[in-house]
């Protein structure tokens, strides 16, 4: 069973977060965190392939410049 606050927890909550940090950095805070939050998703969306690592070997023993 999954906890679901109710309007008490997140008046305490607010009221928690008011004393620890101030309403001047609450913005920002709340700025940053929806920032971050944004910038996980796009990585996560986007994701990095592994096949790049690959296509950079080609295979035949051979580095970028020909040698071997």
């Amino acid at each position: 069973m999954m906890f679901r606050p109710g309007t008490g927890e997140i008046i305490l909550i607010i009221v928690a977060l008011l004393l620890l940090f101030g309403a001047k950095r609450i913005p920002d805070l709340a700025r940053s965190v929806g920032q971050a939050l944004h910038m996980f998703r796009k990585g996560m969306k986007e994701g990095i392939p592994d096949s790049d690592k690959e296509d950079d070997d080609s295979g035949n023993g051979e580095d970028a410049n020909g040698h071997s």
